[in-house]
C-alpha cells in the first residue's frame, strides 16, 4: 500500500494552471445544466489524489444515490498531471478537491477558483519519525534529514515550528526530495522524518506496528490549522449555475453525514469504488477520520474567514506570497445546506 504523503497533494504547477485557464474558460459540465427535469445533469468532480478516506463522503453521495436525487450524475476522476485546481480553474470540471495553500496561490495569480466547503475542519497533517530517531519536538529537527516533496511551503513550515520551539536553527536541517518514494521505505533508509496525513499514513503505521513520534503543526501555530482538503468550483459556475452548486453541496453534505454516522458501511462503499485499496487500512482510517470531518464545527463544510486570513498571513511572513490576498473572495459558505454563515 502506497503511503498518502503530501508530495502530490501540495504540488501545484501554477504555470500549467494559468495556461489552462487562459486557453479555456468554458465549463464542459455546465453545458447540460439546462437539462429537462427528468434528466440528470452530468458533473465531473476531480480529486486531488488517489481515492482515500478524505473522499469517502463523495463516494457515499454518489453510490447511495444522493447525487441522483439532486438531479446530478457525478463522475469522480483522478487529477491527472495538471492537478485539480488547474482543471477546475480552467473550467474543465465543475468541482474539485484541493487544499487551502493551492487556492490561495491560485487566487493571487488570478485563477478564478473558489472554495465552497472544507472536507475536514482541522489540519490533520503531522511530522512523523521513527521513535528511535528521538525526534519529539521541532528543535530535534536540527541535524536530521527531512524527506520532502519540493513544495515551497516546506521550508517555511520547518522554520516556523522550529522558531516556535525555542528558536531552533532550521538551517541545520538537511532536506532531500523523496519524489514518489514510499514513506515507510524512506524512513528506513534515507531520511529521519517526513510530513504525512495522520489519518492515512499514521494509521497505516499503527497497523504495521511501526511506532512513530508525531509532531502536530497546530501545536506550534494556530495559523497552520488551515483547510486541507476542501472542495472548489469556478467563479463562472457560481455566477451562472448557483442552483447546481447548491444541489451538489446538499448531496455531498448528506454523503459526509452518512460517513460520520456509519463509518464501517461508508468504508465499504469506498472499497467498492476503489478495490485496489487495502481493506484493513481503509476500515481503520475511516473509524479515525469520520468524527473529524465536522469535528467541533456547527455543521460539515463550514469555513471561517479567520482561517483563510491567518494562513495567508503566515504565507506572507515566510515569503511564499507577496501580494495582498482577498480572503472573502476565496471561499463561500453560501451554498452549504441551511446557508451557513
Amino acid at each position: 500500500m502506497k503511503a498518502l504523503t503530501l508530495k502530490r497533494i501540495l504540488s501545484l504547477t501554477l504555470a500549467s494552471l494559468l495556461i489552462l485557464t487562459a486557453c479555456t474558460n468554458k465549463d464542459k459540465d455546465a453545458e447540460n445544466s439546462q437539462a429537462e427535469p427528468d434528466k440528470l445533469t452530468d458533473v465531473t468532480l476531480v480529486l486531488n489524489w488517489y481515492p482515500n478516506t478524505n473522499h469517502t463522503g463523495l463516494y457515499a453521495a454518489r453510490d447511495l444515490g444522493y447525487y441522483e436525487e439532486a438531479g446530478l450524475r457525478v463522475d469522480i476522476v483522478p487529477p491527472g498531471v495538471n492537478g485539480s485546481s488547474a482543471i477546475v480553474g480552467a473550467g474543465e470540471a465543475a468541482f474539485g478537491v484541493s487544499i487551502q495553500e493551492n487556492v490561495t496561490e491560485a487566487r493571487i495569480q488570478g485563477v478564478p477558483i473558489v472554495s465552497i466547503a472544507t472536507l475536514m475542519q482541522h489540519n490533520t497533517s503531522v511530522f512523523a519519525s521513527p521513535v528511535d530517531k528521538n525526534i519529539t519536538s521541532p528543535k530535534d529537527f536540527e541535524g536530521k534529514v527531512y524527506g520532502g516533496f519540493g513544495s515551497p511551503a516546506e521550508a517555511g513550515i520547518l522554520q516556523s515550528l522550529m522558531q516556535a520551539d525555542g528558536g531552533a536553527d532550521a538551517d541545520k536541517v538537511k532536506s532531500v526530495n523523496l519524489g514518489e518514494a514510499d514513506f515507510f521505505t524512506a524512513i528506513e533508509r534515507d531520511v529521519d522524518f517526513s510530513w504525512i496525513f495522520y489519518g492515512w499514513t499514521g494509521i497505516e503505521a499503527e497497523l504495521r506496528g511501526v511506532p512513530l513520534n508525531i509532531i502536530h503543526l497546530t501545536d506550534y501555530s494556530d495559523k497552520l490549522d488551515y483547510y486541507t482538503p476542501l472542495l472548489i468550483t469556478n467563479e463562472k459556475t457560481i455566477q451562472q449555475q448557483p442552483e447546481l452548486v447548491k444541489a451538489f453541496l446538499a448531496a455531498t453534505a448528506k454523503g459526509f453525514q452518512y460517513a460520520v454516522d456509519h463509518p464501517e458501511e461508508a468504508a465499504k462503499i469506498l472499497l467498492q469504488a476503489a478495490p485496489e485499496l487495502d481493506e484493513e487500512l481503509v476500515m481503520a482510517s475511516q473509524k479515525w477520520i469520520s468524527p473529524r470531518y465536522q469535528d467541533d464545527a456547527p455543521q460539515w463544510g463550514i469555513q471561517k474567514k479567520s482561517v483563510w486570513e491567518n494562513y495567508a498571513s503566515w504565507m506572507r511572513e515566510h515569503g511564499l506570497i507577496e501580494e495582498e490576498f482577498d480572503a472573502e473572495a476565496a471561499f463561500t459558505n453560501e451554498f452549504l445546506p441551511e446557508a451557513a454563515q
